[in-house]
């Protein structure tokens, strides 16, 4: 370009731009210098635009008015790498800022380690990640900003507070996890050993609280840990602490151990051959072990958990735990009134081998070894028809009101015999607890929005000394008011959580086949199995029921 001379200072740091009018033919085009600075050696130097813009409106200036005089401009100059630890006020962390040289020099990692220590940065420097950064550095266009953690503190552990580790099983766990023979062949009858414990059997021991771990900042500041606190035995019935381990917990009776939210108590225990007209019916405050059958109209009740090691028929058994039934149950049902004459009512859960012809209560689980057929349940949990880690029995014919899944191998017959599955009490129950919780809310709310007018007219006067009392004790029960206002909103938060995880938790999985007359109810939302299905996933999404197959 006739006029525009580029060239460098004695030191060949700094870009010199010498424009001359009397040798332009027109006036110059700052794109074209650019262009000219974006190539040989200045094409990876720094370039101001404000600079070079200055001299080229200048000499165009010059060029117009017919002014020769010369214009000289430092445009330009050589960097190098530019380096900054950004630390945030924690110290947990510490950030490396490279800004890629324009022509100049990159600092060795030994220059960064150096700078990271001037910067107060004494622990864990990693040398890994700063070569990584140098290498893009000097791979990168002139100017890039790049930034990654390269210190990395050490947060403390807190201890961890005691623990209790139960030292005999739940009867429904034992049952639910069969022992296994030669042969690694699983027994559902062989259930190990009596589920009775005797006096002064170890049941619960709680570990030790622990002291944690230290930890460290970025800046080599020490974080002490908080240590783990000693949490107290929560005695349940029949159990007290060992003499000579107040770590340990023992059984103070015969009895059925029951380890429940962190509690540990023996039931004390009825044991009987058998339940028949023989021995009569049985009630009983504490635990009730049968080891043989029940037979027909024959009733149980019990406080505790009620473990039969043997078939029932026909029978009432109510019990203020778990039911397990190690082998079948079975009853008839009156088809006049659709009336059920063997009943099974829990607090807790109920295990059955197999089942025919029950009606089945229950806030917890119900779970079934091998088959359920022609029966009613209502329970507070899921329903597994088959071994715990892969079910696959067969569930059919049957009415189920339920909160949790129903998970079996086969859902519905080959006959096409109805199973319906009714999701909605548990729901409707959780929309009438949101609904009174929001008017209590919208009520609070009201009362809270006049009484805070009140109490801002209340601080804005002067209130007389024999009044300050009575103004602190409205101000302390205004401030109630918000934290009961507070907790209540976190409440509504709670349900409205629940009411979400209530819909993703309810489906419908066959592990094998899904035959047609299975039905699908949350509230008016139905799905009807039409035709048969290989392993089906029947979930209920968006205000619909989906159907999936299972891979």
């Amino acid at each position: 370009m006739n006029g525009v001379t580029i060239s460098f200072d004695k030191t060949r740091t700094y870009i010199n731009l010498t424009l001359n009018p009397s040798e332009f033919s027109k006036e110059i085009d700052i794109r074209q210098v650019k262009t000219e600075l974006a190539t040989g050696e200045t094409k990876r130097l720094y370039v101001s635009d404000a600079a070079l813009k200055s001299a080229c409106d200048t000499a165009n200036h010059y060029f117009k008015t017919g002014d020769n005089t010369v214009v000289q401009e430092r445009v330009g100059e050589r960097r190098n790498a530019e380096i900054e630890f950004r630390i945030p006020e924690d110290a947990m962390t510490a950030n490396l800022v490279i800004t890629s040289p324009y022509g100049g020099k990159s600092p060795t990692i030994n220059t960064i380690k150096s700078l990271a220590l001037k910067n107060n940065i004494h622990r864990g420097l990693g040398s890994r990640v700063i070569e990584a950064m140098l290498v893009e550095a000097r791979k990168s266009p002139p100017g890039t900003i790049i930034e990654r953690t390269v210190a990395k503190g050490l947060p403390a552990r807190n201890g961890r507070s005691s623990r209790f580790i139960p030292l005999v099983p739940n009867a429904l766990e034992r049952i639910l996890k069969p022992q296994t023979n030669e042969g690694e062949r699983v027994d559902m009858r062989n259930l190990g050993e009596v589920i009775c414990v005797k006096v002064d059997t170890p049941v619960l021991r709680r570990t030790e609280p622990t002291l944690g771990r230290s930890g460290f900042d970025v800046r080599g500041s020490k974080l002490p840990p908080i240590p783990g606190e000693w949490v107290e035995f929560r005695k349940g019935t029949g159990t007290v602490q060992a003499d000579n381990d107040q770590n340990l917990l023992m059984s103070s009776i015969a009895g059925m151990p029951k380890y429940q939210d962190q509690t540990m108590n023996i039931d004390d225990t009825y044991i009987c051959n058998g339940v028949n007209v023989g021995t009569g019916h049985v009630n009983y405050e504490g635990a009730v072990l049968v080891n043989g059958d029940v037979t027909e109209k024959m009733q149980i009740k019990a406080e505790g958990d009620v473990t039969i090691n043997g078939f029932v028929e026909s029978a009432h058994i109510e019990s203020g735990g778990d039911i397990i039934i190690t082998e079948g149950a079975m009853g008839k049902v009156n088809d006049s009134a659709g009336e059920f004459n063997c009943h099974l009512i829990a607090k807790g859960s109920i295990h059955v081998q197999h089942g025919q012809g029950i009606e089945i209560h229950c806030s917890g689980n119900i779970t079934v070894g091998r088959q359920l057929a022609y029966s009613k349940l209502h329970c507070g949990g899921a329903v597994i028809v088959g071994q715990i880690d892969k079910p696959m029995g067969n569930l059919f014919a049957c009415d189920i009101v339920s909160q949790d899944r129903i998970e079996a191998g086969t859902l519905g017959a080959v006959s096409g015999s109805m199973l319906k599955v009714d999701f909605s009490p548990g729901f409707a129950q959780l929309l009438e607890r949101k609904d009174a919780l929001d008017e209590l809310v919208r009520q609070l709310r009201e009362n809270n929005s006049k009484h805070k007018e009140k109490i801002d007219i209340l601080k804005s006067k002067k209130v007389p000394k024999e009044l300050k009392t009575k103004v602190a004790e409205a101000l302390e029960m205004f401030n109630n008011e918000n934290a009961l206002l507070d907790w209540i909103e976190s409440k509504v938060l709670e349900i409205s959580d629940a009411k979400v995880q209530y819909q993703q938790d309810i489906k419908l999985i066959a592990n094998k086949k899904l035959y047609p007359g299975v039905t699908a109810k949350l509230n008016n939302r139905n799905w009807r199995s039409e035709r048969e299905y290989e392993r089906a996933h029947i979930h209920y999404d968006s205000h619909q029921w989906h159907y999936e197959p299972i891979i």
